[in-house]
């Protein structure tokens, strides 16, 4: 079974949001932008890994109900 299209989106979303906010804390000049975009980048972060976790639960659920029902 493949997951929905649309979560996975998702978590890619959260990724790249993750990687642009560290590169454009890298590039900073300022401590207070480097700092806001390495908050915003573990915020990114955490929400990827709750959305792959999520994903994660759901596939594990879809197959204990396919083997429930065989």
């Amino acid at each position: 079974m493949t997951g929905p299209v649309i979560r996975s989106s998702n978590l890619d979303f959260f990724l790249a949001r993750a990687a642009q906010a560290r590169a454009e804390g890298e590039a900073a000049t300022l401590d207070h932008v480097r700092d806001r975009c390495f908050r915003s980048e573990a915020a990114w972060s955490m929400l990827a890994a709750k959305a792959e976790r999520s994903e994660q639960l759901r596939a594990e659920e879809a197959e204990r109900k396919a083997a429930r029902v065989d």
